[in-house]
C-alpha cells in the first residue's frame, strides 16, 4: 500500500478543487480565547462539504478509481457516510453506508437525506465495517474506507497544504485523532516541519495506545466522540506515516471534551461536534501548553450534531 506524500496531497488539492470548498482559516490573538500563546490559528473545517474534513479524501478517491455501475459502499459512524454520500451524489452514483449502532440519529438522518441507503450493523464501527466488507464482495461497489486508503490519506492532507498556503508553517499543529487518516494526510504534509499533536478521548485511544505498543492494536472504544472517533485499531497508513514522521498523542477525558464543545459555541458561536473540540479542550484544559512566541493551528473537523446537545 503506497504512503502518500507531498506530490500525492499537492495532485489531490488539483484534482478535487471543483469538489471542495476552501474553508476559512480565523486567525485569533492567544489572549482572545484566554491562552498564552501568540496566535490561535482555527482551520474551520467544519464548513466543509458533508460537514467534516471526510469530503476531501473521499472525492479524492472517487476522482482517482472508476466507479462501477454498484456504486460505493463504506462503513462509518458518520461523517465519513455522509462524506461519501455526499460525493456519490454529486457524482451521480449509488452509496450504501453501513453504520454501527453507537452513530447518532443526526448522523442517520443525514445519511438518508442525501440518498444513501443505510443500513445499522454491530455495536461498533468494527462490525459495521465487517458487514460492508462482505456487501462489497457480494455488489463488486467500489469499497470507500473512512481512513485507511492512499486516496482519502491523500485527500484529508490538502487541508495542511491549504493551511500554509495561506499562513504560512504554524510552531504547532493540534488535531483529533480516530483512526488516524487525518493526522496521516496532515504530518505527511507538513513533514516534520512543525510540531503535530494528536488528541484522543481517555475512551477511544487508537494511536496512544499504538505507540505504547509499538503496533496498532485493538482497543476499547466508548465517550462521547465515540461516533466520530470510534475507530477500534490505528489505520495502517496512519502507523507508517508517524513512523516516518512523528507524532505526539495526548489524551483528554470526556468531560474536557464536552466543556470545550459547549464552551466553542457560547464563546465563538461554532456549533460543533465533541471531536471537533479536542484541541481547544487540549488547550484550555492545560493537557498542551504552547509557549508564549508559538502561533497554534488547530483543525475543527466536525459539525454533524444536534443542537439540542449544546444547550
Amino acid at each position: 500500500m503506497k504512503i502518500p506524500d507531498r506530490d500525492d496531497i499537492a495532485a489531490a488539492a488539483g484534482r478535487t478543487a471543483g469538489d471542495l470548498r476552501r474553508t476559512p482559516l480565523w486567525r485569533l490573538p492567544g489572549a482572545a480565547l484566554g491562552l498564552g500563546c501568540a496566535e490561535i490559528w482555527l482551520k474551520l473545517e467544519h464548513n466543509q462539504i458533508g460537514g467534516s474534513f471526510k469530503a476531501r479524501g473521499m472525492f479524492n478517491r472517487m476522482r482517482s478509481l472508476p466507479l462501477p455501475a454498484a456504486g460505493v459502499v463504506v462503513a462509518s459512524g458518520g461523517n465519513a457516510g455522509i462524506a461519501v454520500a455526499t460525493a456519490a451524489r454529486a457524482l451521480g452514483v449509488a452509496c450504501e453506508v453501513f453504520v454501527p449502532e453507537i452513530s447518532s440519529a443526526a448522523k442517520r438522518a443525514a445519511l438518508a437525506a442525501l440518498g444513501a441507503r443505510v443500513v445499522v450493523h454491530g455495536a461498533a464501527y468494527a462490525d459495521a465495517y465487517a458487514a460492508c466488507l462482505e456487501r462489497q464482495r457480494e455488489s463488486g461497489a467500489l469499497l470507500m474506507h473512512a481512513y485507511d486508503q492512499p486516496e482519502v490519506v491523500a485527500g484529508a492532507g490538502t487541508l495542511a497544504a491549504e493551511i500554509e498556503a495561506e499562513a504560512g508553517l504554524p510552531d504547532r499543529l493540534l488535531v483529533s485523532v480516530g483512526g488516524g487518516g487525518l493526522v496521516a494526510g496532515i504530518a505527511a504534509w507538513f513533514e516534520g516541519r512543525t510540531v503535530v499533536e494528536a488528541l484522543e478521548p481517555e475512551r477511544a485511544p487508537t494511536l496512544h495506545a499504538a505507540l505504547a505498543a509499538g503496533a496498532p492494536v485493538d482497543v476499547e472504544v466508548g465517550g462521547v466522540a465515540a461516533d466520530s472517533l470510534g475507530a477500534r485499531r490505528l489505520g495502517t497508513i496512519a502507523w507508517q506515516v508517524v513512523q516516518r514522521h512523528p507524532v505526539a498523542s495526548r489524551l483528554l477525558a470526556d468531560e474536557a471534551i464536552r466543556d470545550a464543545q459547549r464552551r466553542i459555541w457560547r464563546e465563538l458561536r461554532l456549533a460543533v461536534e465533541p471531536a471537533a473540540a479536542l484541541p481547544l479542550a487540549a488547550l484550555w484544559s492545560g493537557v498542551v501548553v504552547p509557549a508564549a512566541h508559538e502561533r497554534v493551528a488547530l483543525v475543527v473537523c466536525g459539525a454533524n450534531l444536534d443542537p439540542a446537545t449544546l444547550g
